[in-house]
């Protein structure tokens, strides 16, 4: 269905089916017009009939630039093999625009390297030959910065920027040092030069890219956004905890603010939970998108986040906080990924968050092999495999991925630039 603004934006669903996409019900969001960063009205909109194209998605008009912006993608099979209509017509809009980005949450490698004691959840890793795969399907441009990124320690790192390279993509997100994760990467196009920074909030700790003082090499790693967290609850909870941890020999509170177990709790009237962007992530990203946006005529900055507020559909305090400044810092658009659930839409100065795109392609049900430490997890011996793992981990489909509809809901947005008007 398609809604129509009453000022100059329209956003444009197209339901879509996919055999073993993460679209039992895939759709594109396409937003065309004349939107710029100045304040707007509220939107009223009117429904029209389903079907209906969306004007402009494959508009090659001179200096018309338009992207195709997916969510995450945990690929394991070939793309190439579906047949089916709406599935084709999914393909033809991502091939049909200028950029075409995903997060690709996945390794490609041949095992070559051992797993890392930790991951993001369990070990990903497919054949290398899927990057090509995914160039097939139309895709330019990948974040590499998620949760994912270290599963098989720098050897999988590296492993996967050369097949994707090999196979034409840009890549942003992972470097051999801090520096190099943290730089902002370029697609040459017909209609302008786009600039693309990707980051990750939610990584194992040993995934994060590090700094060298030229005596020890730097730490290769995913460009990180850190955060911190505090915890709110109200006095008489904060006196039964410090009274609590006093029995147990633990830290005093100090006024109205106490740390214990690795977290920080403060005295409030309502409890809740507060995040905050580290300060410095902040800044050295900010400044990477404000150097990029100097370079490029449009900037794309995109983010891996698990992090919700009161539930998995809201951001977290600090997603807000981090998109809205690098807004501030010059980005054209702000992509969000990583809690495989859709979240809302913000404009802000003109310029859109979307905070979170779904899932594009959710494979991870048949991973060819899986780490010890993945069976040993889930209390499995030497004598099961894959599909035993699945059936654990997901109680026959009857929990988890499997069972949740809304992890099966997907859009991929297409914005458009006539010059530096959205």
């Amino acid at each position: 269905m398609t809604y129509r603004a009453t000022w100059p934006f329209r956003l444009t669903i197209l339901g879509c089916m996919g055999v073993g996409l993460a679209a039992a019900s895939l759709a594109a969001v396409a937003m065309t017009g004349d939107l710029d960063r100045r304040p707007r009205p509220r939107v009223e909109s009117e429904v029209l009939p389903d079907g209906q194209s969306p004007a402009g998605v494959t508009d090659v008009t001179p200096g018309r630039l338009t992207m195709a912006l997916t969510g995450d993608t945990i690929i394991t099979r070939r793309l190439s093999v579906h047949r089916e209509p709406r599935f084709l017509e999914l393909i033809e809009l991502i091939r049909g625009a200028d950029l075409a980005f995903t997060n690709l949450e996945m390794l490609f490698h041949d095992y070559e390297s051992h797993p890392a004691t930790d991951s993001g959840g369990i070990h990903f890793r497919a054949d290398p030959v899927l990057a090509r795969e995914l160039a097939w399907a139309g895709f330019d441009a990948l974040a590499r910065a998620n949760n994912h990124a270290g599963d098989y320690g720098v050897a999988g790192m590296r492993s996967t920027t050369r097949h994707v390279a090999e196979a034409g993509l840009v890549q942003a997100g992972i470097g051999e040092s801090l520096a190099e994760a943290r730089e902002a990467r370029f697609l040459e196009t017909a209609d302008g030069r786009v600039a693309m920074v990707s980051v990750a909030s939610t990584f194992p700790a040993s995934s994060r890219a590090g700094r060298s003082r030229d005596d020890v090499p730097a730490r290769p790693g995913l460009n990180p956004l850190r955060f911190s967290t505090t915890y709110v609850i109200t006095r008489e909870r904060f006196e039964a905890l410090g009274a609590t941890l006093r029995d147990l020999g633990g830290p005093v509170p100090a006024g109205d603010t106490l740390r214990a177990f690795g977290r920080r709790f403060v005295v409030g009237d309502r409890p809740g939970v507060r995040t905050v962007p580290h300060a410095g992530d902040l800044e050295e990203i900010a400044a990477v998108v404000t150097n990029a946006s100097r370079l490029a005529d449009h900037t794309v900055v995109t983010i891996h986040a698990h992090e919700g507020a009161q539930d998995r559909f809201v951001p977290a305090d600090f997603l807000v906080t981090f998109a809205r400044a690098m807004v501030d810092a010059g980005a054209d658009i702000f992509v969000g990924h990583g809690p495989h659930v859709l979240r809302g839409i913000e404009l802000y100065r003109g310029t859109p968050i979307l905070y979170s795109l779904g899932d594009f392609v959710f494979e991870n049900e048949t991973i060819q092999r899986l780490a010890f430490d993945d069976y040993a997890r889930l209390g499995l011996g030497p004598d099961t495999h894959v599909a035993d793992l699945n059936d654990r981990r997901y109680d026959f489909g009857r929990r988890s991925f499997p069972a949740d509809p809304e992890i099966w809901e997907s859009v991929v947005a297409v914005p458009s630039w006539r010059g530096s008007s959205l």
